[in-house]
């Protein structure tokens, strides 16, 4: 896979050609790692229409899940944030965008996931159904709907990656 089709990466600009209207960047697998990048943005740089050009920005990215960079967002923290994504996928991504943070992202999915459902219904019912004995005459009358919304409220965060793909966590 090249650097252009890598599905997490970042378009990095070379900010003198930008300045002098000059379209000059170069697309950069992120997840390679730091020192991937910092190559890509060195050899992006000296092929500059603009002779030594030295400042660089980020200018679009893909594959980033809902996670947010910054133009001068540090390489280490693209590295970082790239690694994770795609060590874990998208809901990795849905939960940096949530708290803004890889640590406070890594925590929940190590710590308090819970796992993907359908529904929050469906998860509802089957923490209910491993937890407490059910009469058989009344379980068609609980309201797992019902439960989840209540679940959702104070309980548990809930991350939506795909169709019937709803990844839980509890409230930490």
């Amino acid at each position: 896979m090249t650097d252009e089709t890598a599905s997490i990466k970042i378009y990095i600009a070379c900010l003198a050609a930008y300045n002098n209207g000059i379209l000059h960047g170069r697309w950069i697998d992120a997840t390679q790692g730091e020192q991937h990048i910092w190559h890509g943005i060195r050899e992006m740089l000296k092929a500059s229409p603009i002779p030594g050009a030295e400042e660089h920005a980020i200018h679009d990215y893909e594959g980033f899940e809902g996670a947010r960079l910054g133009e001068y967002s540090s390489v280490s923290q693209v590295a970082e944030i790239a690694a994770f994504i795609d060590e874990h996928g998208a809901v990795a991504g849905k939960l940096i965008e949530h708290f803004s943070s890889v640590d406070e992202a890594r925590e929940a999915l190590e710590d308090r996931y819970c796992g993907v459902y359908s529904s929050v219904a469906d998860y509802a019912q089957e923490i209910t159904e491993q937890t407490t004995q059910i009469p058989a005459n009344l379980q068609y009358y609980i309201d797992y709907e019902r439960m989840a919304r209540d679940l959702e409220m104070s309980d548990i965060l809930t991350i939506e990656t795909g169709f019937e793909e709803v990844h839980i966590f509890w409230q930490g």
